[in-house]
C-alpha cells in the first residue's frame, strides 16, 4: 500500500438526512428534528449535511428538497448544506440553477448541488411531477452540462441566463448507484458520491471506473469520492442492534413494496420477516455499521482501507431523536479520538 493510503482519521464525516416521518408523528415534527440534528452535526464537526429528493413515500418528508436546504442552511452557521440529491429528470435545469443560485446568494460558499439521474419515485408519480415523459434519464449528461453553463461566468451573448445563478460556480456533485454516473463524473471532472447505503453491489466497480477514467477540470484536479453508508451507533452493541430494527423494518417495506412511516424498534425481527426477506434486506444493507463506538470504529477503518474513499456520509434510520443524536455524536467521537 502506498504512503498516500487513507485512514479513517484522515477523512471528513458528513450526514445524509432522509427526513423520516415517524409513525404517529407529522412532517412538521420531522423538520424540527432535522434542524436540531443539523445544528448538533455542525457543532460536532461534520462537514456537510445533505437532503435527498423523494416523492410519494409515506416515511420521507424531503420532497421539497430545495425548501428544506434553505431551512437547514438558515438555521445553521457554517456546515455545508446541499442535495443528495436533486433528481434532475424531474426538473428543468434552468429552474434548478435559479433555485441553487438563490440558495448560494443567501448562504455564500455553503451550498452543494448533488444530482441524480433517477426520478426518486415510482413511474406514476414521475408522470405527475413532469406531466409528460418526453424527457428521460438519457438526457442526464446534457442536462448536467446545461446546469454548468448557467453557473458559469456571465456570458453577454447568452439569451437565457440564471438570475441569480450565473457566475456563482455552485459545486456540482454527481450521485449514483451504478457505474453510469461514476463514468460521467469522471468525464466532466466532477466529485462523485455513491449510494452504498442502499445499493452496495456496484460500489467498488463505480469507484474504479471513476478513478481510472477521471479527467481533471477547472472544478476538480483529482478524483474525490464520497461513500454514503448506514450507521446505527449506541453505547452498547446490544442497544445498537435493537435500534437497527427500525432500519430493517424500513428496508423490508421497500422489498415488499409496502413503505410505511418509520417504525419504532422491536426486540426481534423474527416475527417480521422470513428467511428470503431477511437475506434480501441484508444484501441491500451490506454497508451498514451497527454497534458501540469500538465496534463501529473497527468496521469503518476496514471499510476505508478497502475503498479509499475521500469522505464518509452517514444515513441513520433511528426512531428516537435522542438516540439518533447519540449515534451521530458517537461517530463524531470516533474521528476525534
Amino acid at each position: 500500500m502506498s504512503s498516500n493510503t487513507k485512514k479513517l482519521s484522515d477523512i471528513p464525516f458528513s450526514v445524509l438526512d432522509l427526513v423520516p416521518i415517524l409513525a404517529g408523528k407529522t412532517p412538521a415534527d420531522s423538520f424540527k428534528t432535522s434542524l436540531d440534528l443539523a445544528r448538533h452535526a455542525e457543532d460536532w464537526g461534520f462537514k456537510r449535511y445533505w437532503l435527498a429528493e423523494h416523492h410519494n413515500m409515506p416515511g420521507i418528508a424531503s420532497s421539497a428538497t430545495v425548501v428544506l436546504i434553505g431551512h437547514i442552511a438558515g438555521g445553521t452557521k457554517s456546515i455545508k448544506v446541499g442535495s443528495g440529491g436533486i433528481m434532475l429528470p424531474n426538473h428543468a435545469p434552468l429552474v434548478v440553477a435559479e433555485q441553487f443560485g438563490t440558495l448560494e446568494s443567501l448562504h455564500p460558499g455553503r451550498i452543494d448541488l448533488g444530482l441524480g439521474r433517477a426520478p426518486g419515485t415510482d413511474q406514476l408519480t414521475a408522470m405527475a411531477l413532469r406531466r409528460d415523459l418526453r424527457g428521460s434519464v438519457d438526457d442526464f449528461p446534457q442536462n448536467v452540462q446545461e446546469l454548468q453553463h448557467y453557473f458559469a461566468p456571465e456570458d453577454p451573448a447568452a439569451r437565457v441566463r440564471a438570475i441569480p445563478g450565473q457566475g456563482l460556480e455552485v459545486p456540482i456533485w454527481l450521485l449514483g448507484s451504478s457505474t453510469y454516473s461514476a463514468q460521467l463524473a469522471a468525464m466532466l471532472g466532477l466529485p462523485f458520491a455513491f449510494a452504498s447505503h442502499f445499493a452496495p453491489a456496484a460500489l467498488q466497480a463505480a469507484l474504479k471506473v471513476y478513478r481510472d477514467t477521471f479527467q481533471p477540470s477547472d472544478h476538480l484536479k483529482e478524483p474525490y469520492a464520497i461513500a454514503c453508508i448506514n450507521a446505527v451507533a449506541a453505547d452498547t452493541d446490544a442497544e445498537a442492534e435493537r435500534l437497527a430494527t427500525t432500519l430493517y423494518q424500513a428496508f423490508l417495506g421497500v422489498i415488499r413494496g409496502t413503505p410505511n412511516p418509520q417504525q419504532p424498534p422491536v426486540e426481534s425481527m423474527e416475527d417480521f420477516w422470513d428467511a428470503s426477506e431477511r437475506y434480501a434486506v441484508q444484501q441491500m444493507l451490506r454497508y451498514t455499521f451497527i454497534g458501540s463506538s469500538a465496534t463501529v470504529k473497527e468496521e469503518l477503518e476496514a471499510f476505508v482501507a478497502d475503498t479509499q474513499v475521500n469522505e464518509l456520509m452517514f444515513a441513520s434510520h433511528i426512531y428516537d431523536h435522542k438516540a439518533r443524536l447519540r449515534s451521530y455524536e458517537i461517530l463524531a467521537e470516533i474521528i476525534t479520538k
